[in-house]
Order: structure tokens, then sequence, then C-alpha cells
């Protein structure tokens, strides 16, 4: 199994939730930091979601490319693959963003994305009283659930 890791960002691109199984490359300190990582990852998912609201056959009046965005505004993507990795995307009805990187092979993830927003992360994470909505998070009942469901789908070793 290649690269995998799963990211939540907030609305504002801060990334709230970050975990790895594999990974291609260990992230270092300064160029190439988990930060730089964040911005990267999330630069990629705001530009794939803006070509596909400017690329929209069904919207007449199209949206430029790198204007901002609305929650709702026009379609989006589910996911994007490359020769080493598969990125698959869901964006939340808040605007939260899930982003899961797989090996290439792994088919479309779409459904067990909406099953970790609506089962894994309003359960145990946005229902739990510690929860600042916007700020990382690190709770270990979403961590452990998150790590079980991957190993049910086959994923993990």
């Amino acid at each position: 199994m290649g690269c995998m890791t799963f990211y939540i960002f907030n609305r504002k691109g801060r990334c709230q939730y970050y975990h790895e199984w594999q990974r291609l490359k260990p992230i270092k300190q300064g160029a190439g930091s988990q930060d730089e990582d964040f911005k990267l990852m999330f630069g990629l998912c705001w530009s794939m979601r803006a070509l596909a609201t400017a690329v929209d056959p069904k919207n007449p009046s199209k949206q430029q490319m790198g204007a901002p965005m609305r929650i709702g505004d026009g379609c989006s993507f589910n996911s994007i693959k490359t020769s080493n990795f598969k990125l698959h995307y869901l964006e939340s009805p808040s605007g939260l963003k899930f982003v899961l990187t797989t090996d290439p092979t792994v088919g479309s993830m779409v459904e067990q994305l909406q099953y970790i927003y609506a089962s894994l992360f309003v359960e145990l994470v946005a229902k739990n009283p510690l929860y600042t909505p916007g700020d990382a998070f690190l709770f270990e009942p979403f961590s452990a659930a998150l790590n079980k469901y991957m190993r049910t789908l086959g994923l993990l070793s």
C-alpha cells in the first residue's frame, strides 16, 4: 500500500486534524515541513474545486478562476489521481474539507468520507463539549474510531 494520509481543513484552510498511516516521504523541518504540507494540500484542493466550478457545464454564469467561492457554489470534485496516489475529497455543508490520500488503485471513497464526517466527526468531535469549531483537535476516541474504520475497509495492514 502506498501513501495514506487524512486531513480535515476548516473553511479558512487551517488543518484541524491530520493523521498518517503510510507516507512516501517523511516530513522535514523548513521547506517540506508539516505546515508547508498542509498549505500545499489545502491549495491543491482549493484549486481543484475552483477549476471544477469554473468548468461546470450546468452553470451558464461560470465563476472566474481564482474568484472566492461560497459553500455550495458550483460543482465540486471528488478525487484526483496521480501515478503515486489518489486524493479523495469531501466538503461538508459547514465548509469543512475532508481529504484522504490512498494508493492510486483505490476506488471512489465518497461514501466512506461521508461516513467519516457524519458518523465519526459529528458524533465524536462536533458533539464534544471540548471542541471549538475551527480549532485544531486531537480526540483519542475519534482517532481510534478512524483507525478501526480504515482497518474494516481493508486499507490498513
